[in-house]
């Protein structure tokens, strides 16, 4: 008797995960937009610091996305309740965006900043936040973009600035545009109050 007391309670506890892990999926699908928004920022920044010539690229669009995505994220937050797994996975990314702004805001201005350390740096962090929620959340899709990410940063430390700028702009396009896209379109085929696995 106390044998299948155990076993059901553990049945409970193994549903309760994956349910929470499917919520987690779901948070962060209903993001998606957020991956997309950083993307184009990241592109935006990119071509104004290339063809505008000013220092002020990457501080201005960063700010304006930051206040952006806290604008419209305080509409989804209020729209549905936070979990422990959509908290957990909130603080991975805010932790890592602050550090990220810091580390290259401070190289910025101590003239100490070129192409391969930035990117080296911005990649290695992308592919932290995206490994951490991918395990997380099982989620292949985004543990690909965390592979992605890190082969972007091992190869800011390997290649030209030509091949880095490709590099580069191929990761944004298939981390942040593709699966942004990816993650608004299950968002949009998930039924009300279904979860995914």
């Amino acid at each position: 008797m106390e044998d299948q007391t155990t076993n059901h309670e553990l049945k409970d506890r193994l549903a309760l995960i994956e349910s929470m892990m499917a919520e987690g999926r779901h948070s962060t699908q209903r993001w998606a937009w957020n991956f997309l928004l950083w993307g184009v920022a990241y592109y935006v920044a990119i071509a104004w610091s290339v063809y505008g010539k000013s220092w002020m690229a990457w501080p201005v669009t960063m700010i304006a996305a930051a206040i952006v995505t806290s604008v419209a994220g305080s509409r989804v937050r209020r729209d549905k309740p936070t979990t422990l797994v959509g908290r957990a996975i909130g603080a991975v990314w805010g932790v890592m965006g602050t550090v990220l702004f810091v580390v290259l805001v401070t190289l910025g201005l101590s003239g100490r900043a070129d192409l391969h350390l930035i990117v080296a740096i911005a990649a290695a962090m992308l592919a932290v936040a995206n490994g951490t929620s991918s395990l997380i959340l099982r989620w292949k899709m985004q543990f690909a973009c965390a592979l992605v990410w890190l082969a972007t940063a091992v190869g800011a430390c390997l290649t030209t600035e030509v091949q880095l700028a490709f590099l580069s702009l191929a990761a944004i396009f298939f981390c942040q545009i593709v699966f942004g896209i990816y993650g608004m379109i299950l968002e949009s085929r998930r039924p009300s109050g279904v979860s995914h696995a």
